[in-house]
């Protein structure tokens, strides 16, 4: 089973999606449910975790309404307002819903490298693991030291590093994001996802040996039984298609053992994401 634990989608619009930028232009239209089985049926991909880019409840329940009519998304990383004062009663709420599975923040847009540390934030996340809600982590390598802080703080609940945490590729940039993963890939709640590679790299000129390095860390810091595949379509059509994104992996793993495979590529997605 090949489950893709991180895509998108959006009807395009140029104030929610101000992100977007002009070099970006490419994805400036809708990105639908549709579309991804179209790619999934070619590519033998049985199904999604469709992963939130508005941060506001109604994009929490768009992608919900898409996963009660579309059965190959099969769970939805949702936003919610970690720092409200009443998030208990938010998350209670939310619990209702059996493909919500966990929740994000563009914390990599946060100005303040500690924005995780905040005491409002912090006990946003001591509420998750009451509800088995995930927390995807999306963030710059700058801002790892506070990830790593954050998971240390709490054991029981479960995260994962979105797009290795967006090293930067394209120049070339190791050797502190390496120490840093290392680090956080001690905790056995920390996860990490093998995606968003192709679109911190040269977007007209990567080559597979540009990522070996990096999956290779990512590797010894994880384990097999930590990482997960992710395509981030459609921001990956940026400098690829998704089928060389998958076969980026694909190739990648030659070496590793047919069990190890299948984890990477979705049992161990089931797993966390508490998929049956």
């Amino acid at each position: 089973m090949i489950l893709d634990t991180h895509q998108h989608f959006w009807h395009y619009d140029p104030v929610r999606h101000e992100w977007i930028s002009d070099e970006m232009k490419a994805i400036r239209k809708d990105f639908l449910p549709e579309q991804l089985q179209a790619i999934y049926q070619k590519t033998g991909v049985d199904g999604c975790i469709a992963v939130q880019v508005d941060q506001t409840e109604a994009e929490t329940h768009f992608l919900l309404d898409l996963a009660d009519k579309h059965d190959f998304i099969k769970g939805v990383v949702g936003w919610v307002d970690l720092q409200d004062e009443n998030i208990e009663e938010r998350l209670a709420y939310f619990s209702r819903f059996d493909k919500l599975v966990g929740f994000r923040h563009i914390v990599q847009g946060e100005a303040d490298v500690n924005f995780m540390l905040r005491p409002g934030f912090l006990n946003g996340i001591s509420h998750l693991s009451t509800y088995h809600f995930t927390y995807d982590i999306l963030i710059f390598p700058h801002q790892l030291g506070a990830a790593l802080e954050l998971i240390r703080q709490f054991p029981d609940q479960k995260f994962v590093i979105d797009h290795l945490a967006k090293p930067y590729i394209k120049d070339q940039f190791f050797d502190g994001w390496a120490v840093m993963m290392k680090a956080i890939g001690k905790y056995p709640n920390a996860y990490c996802k093998v995606s968003g590679m192709i679109t911190e790299a040269d977007w007209s000129n990567w080559k597979q040996h540009d990522f070996i390095p990096y999956l290779d860390l990512v590797y010894e810091a994880f384990g097999p039984d930590r990482l997960m595949f992710g395509s981030d379509w459609p921001v990956c059509l940026l400098a690829g298609e998704y089928d060389e994104v998958l076969n980026l992996v694909h190739t990648w793993m030659a070496a590793l053992s047919e069990t190890e495979k299948e984890k990477i590529l979705g049992q161990n997605a089931l797993g966390f994401y508490g998929i049956k």
